[in-house]
C-alpha cells in the first residue's frame, strides 16, 4: 500500500523589478517498502534452479554407480559335469555370458550292445585336440574362446576383437584331424 504526504515548499522568485515568495503545495507519492524487491526474487529464482540442478546430478550419479556395481557383479556361468561310472570323459562346455543361462552338461551315452560308438572315443580326442590348440597357442589363449565337439561337429563360442581373427581361429580348428564341420559363433565385439 502506497504512502501518501503532502509538501509544503516555499520558493522565493527574484525579478529585476520585484522580489516575492510563493508557497507550493505538492502530493507527494512514496511506494509501498513491504513487500520483495525484484532483486531477492530473481536471487531465489537462481537459487532454486541450482539446488534443483544439484539433486539431478545427485540422482543421475548414484543410478551410475548402481548400474555399474551391478555389471561388476555378475558371475560367469557354471559348468557341472557329472561323470557316469566307468565311461569315458564328458565333454566340459563353459559358456561365457548372463548368470541367467543353465549349466550344460553332455555326457557320451553309453554303449548299447556291447559295441563302443563310432564317434565317443573321436569326440574325446577331437576335444582334447580343439582344447589343446585353443591352450597352447599364444594368439588363442587369452581369447576365452570356447569349443565344444559332438559327432565331429565343433562348436566355437566367444568374442574376439575383430573378423580377421574369427577366421583364423576357425582356420585353426578346421585343420585338426577328426574335425568334420565348424560352427563358427563367435562374435566380433
Amino acid at each position: 500500500m502506497a504512502e501518501r504526504e503532502t509538501e509544503h515548499r516555499r520558493i522565493v522568485v527574484d525579478t529585476p523589478t520585484t522580489h516575492r515568495e510563493v508557497e507550493r503545495t505538492e502530493a507527494v507519492h512514496h511506494p509501498d517498502r513491504s513487500g520483495i524487491s525484484g532483486a531477492a526474487l530473481a536471487a531465489i529464482v537462481v537459487g532454486v534452479i541450482a539446488l534443483a540442478t544439484l539433486i539431478i546430478l545427485f540422482v543421475m550419479n548414484q543410478q551410475q554407480t548402481a548400474n555399474e556395481n551391478a555389471l561388476t557383479q555378475q558371475q560367469p556361468a557354471t559348468t557341472i559335469v557329472q561323470q557316469p561310472a566307468a565311461q569315458q570323459p564328458p565333454v566340459i562346455i563353459q559358456q561365457p555370458g548372463a548368470a541367467t543361462q543353465p549349466p550344460v552338461i553332455i555326457n557320451n551315452p553309453p554303449a548299447s550292445g556291447g559295441s563302443a560308438p563310432a564317434t565317443g572315443n573321436g569326440d574325446s580326442a577331437v576335444q582334447a585336440a580343439v582344447d589343446k590348440r585353443l591352450s597352447e597357442d599364444s594368439t588363442f589363449s587369452g581369447l576365452g574362446i570356447t569349443a565344444t565337439v559332438l559327432d565331429g561337429k565343433v562348436t566355437l563360442t566367444g568374442i574376439v576383437q575383430n573378423q580377421a581373427l574369427k577366421t583364423q581361429v576357425e582356420r585353426a580348428i578346421r585343420n585338426i584331424k577328426g574335425v568334420t564341420a565348424v560352427d563358427n559363433q563367435i562374435s566380433v565385439g
